[in-house]
């Protein structure tokens, strides 16, 4: 077996959203980077796990990094300069490819992909920054409280490369490298007497994740036929009945938002009845907002509760566990098609659309699912400063409004949204104040040149269900790129950064001269 080393001042784990932008940062600053990837495309949920951003009701004027805003204006650019479109598309500012329902940005994987490649394009192509694709990581040496290397192996030919840096930024979807290199960290449910959280377990279970998804995309031509083979485990999904519900996962019942202890009708497609749309909800492609005849259908990605898996994990098991649970998430996805397309009840008495399509080419990917799943929740440090739902519940927080940070390195908004659970198949949408991210969160409590760069950060599995998603994740990718680079400048470690109250005045300064809000408005209306 062949091997290969390389060396970086920033060795960044990852090529979801966390990792493009730490790369980015550390980049910009004039530092060179090697930047691994699990697939053969850059760019994690938006990309290769096929979700749409999930955002906050202000990410039109604020709670998001400048990059964030400038790949938004990108993406509806792209369209516009490369697509043809009605004049009144082509022309708005705050278009939405997709109508989809879940964001006010809903597009195409490869689009995203595409703008995501053209940020990084002058660090690419000058090799500030090197990617290295199909490769996960297998090991890490250590050395007291420093990370001394990591060894990724490529994921066809085997081969191994032992990558050397100054830091390391953890952007893995499953925060691999906390165990590789021994880090300190937390995975699944903590209990209440960790935490001090009155939605946590009374007695921890790490093996209690969140659910994933393995997403795929669909289209719809009535008149067509594209059933897929029966699924092999589909019989078995098919009769399968949550205990979180106690309805079959394959009807249109869902747990509400608003309500967890209530269910909601949904439907397919739009009716008569004013039920929801799935079929909207993530629409990436809308095709009234394009020239006549381009699309002949809309383009819809399918992320929904009926495909939610949390029968197992893929993290912290045995490899062979891993591979069963990847492969029912799979199964489960295939089997949701196959029953859309054969056995769903349709409003005219009838079952089934054969005309639903999926498509690979959207994907990239031979079965047209998601090049990888989409995971929710990863195994998490322990933290300088853990953030715990007293920070971020409306309920808790009541007239103290917005936790503010001292330390905050960046700011963002969302539900603390936690889908069924593994094993106790909890599941909550609590309704949340806007946040900051504290720079404790970012800095392990003993490793000084490690730093999370993703949903890995110093959050509870409660508080995970909110700093996980899109616009949140890029800043703590943005703003673990820009600190490795700061410390790195300045001979002291990110620890050092938060300590010295003249360091972090003068880095904070720098984020913001970069776009990074770190603080929410005092005036703002909730």
């Amino acid at each position: 077996m062949m091997s290969s080393k390389q060396t970086a001042d920033v060795i960044v784990l990852g090529g979801g959203l966390g990792g493009c932008m730490a790369a980015l940062a550390v980049a910009k600053t004039g530092y060179n980077v090697v930047m691994t990837e699990e697939t053969d495309w850059l760019g994690g949920q938006l990309t290769t796990q096929a979700v749409p951003p999930d955002e906050h009701r202000w990410i039109e004027s604020f709670g998001c990094t400048a990059t964030y805003r400038e790949f938004r204006d990108r993406v509806r650019a792209y369209y516009q300069t490369n697509y043809p479109m009605k004049e009144q598309a082509a022309k708005d500012p705050i278009l939405n490819p997709g109508n989809g329902w879940v964001s006010r940005l809903c597009h195409e994987p490869k689009v995203a992909l595409r703008v995501i490649e053209d940020m990084l394009a002058p660090y690419l192509n000058s090799g500030r920054i090197t990617v290295m694709y199909n490769v996960r990581a297998i090991g890490a040496e250590t050395e007291g409280d420093y990370v001394k290397s990591v060894t990724v192996q490529d994921c066809a030919s085997s081969e191994t490369h032992t990558l050397t840096g100054t830091y390391y930024i953890d952007a893995t979807e499953c925060g691999d490298i906390l165990p590789l290199a021994g880090v300190e960290h937390v995975m699944g449910a903590e209990s209440k007497d960790e935490t001090g959280e009155p939605h946590a377990l009374d007695v921890a279970d790490p093996y209690d994740m969140q659910g994933f998804t393995h997403v795929f995309a669909l289209d719809y031509v009535p008149d067509g036929d594209f059933t897929i083979p029966k699924p092999e485990q589909y019989d078995f999904w098919r009769q399968h009945v949550p205990n979180n519900t106690k309805l079959p996962l394959f009807s249109w019942f869902s747990n509400d938002a608003d309500n967890m202890d209530k269910l909601k009708e949904f439907c397919l497609f739009p009716d008569e009845r004013g039920l929801m749309s799935l079929w909207t909800y993530r629409r990436i492609i809308d095709p009234a907002l394009f020239e006549d005849g381009l699309y002949a259908s809309d383009i819809s990605l399918i992320n929904w509760a009926q495909n939610d898996y949390n029968r197992g994990i893929i993290y912290g098991v045995s490899e062979e566990e891993r591979q069963k649970h990847l492969e029912g998430a799979r199964q489960l996805s295939l089997s949701l098609v196959y029953w859309l397309q054969t056995e769903t009840p349709r409003p005219d008495g009838g079952k089934g659309y054969p005309g639903l399509r999926l498509r690979k080419d959207v994907m990239g990917t031979e079965d047209g699912l998601a090049k990888s799943p989409y995971i929710r929740e990863s195994r998490r440090i322990k933290a300088v400063y853990t953030i715990a739902e007293k920070d971020v519940s409306k309920e808790i927080r009541a007239e103290a409004g917005i936790c503010r940070y001292e330390d905050s390195v960046g700011v963002g908004s969302y539900h603390l949204d936690l889908h069924a659970t593994t094993v106790s198949e909890r599941s909550f949408y609590i309704p949340n104040y806007p946040y900051e991210i504290p720079l404790g969160s970012l800095l392990p409590i003993r490793v000084k040149n490690l730093i999370p760069g993703c949903k890995n950060i110093g959050t509870t599995q409660i508080t995970n269900g909110c700093y996980r998603l899109h616009p949140t994740e890029w800043n703590i990718g943005e703003s673990a790129g820009y600190l490795a680079a700061y410390a790195i400048k300045n001979g002291i470690t990110p620890h050092d950064v938060r300590a010295q109250e003249g360091h972090l005045k003068s880095f904070q300064k720098l984020i913001e001269q970069q776009g990074v809000e770190i603080h929410w408005p005092d005036d703002m209306e909730m």
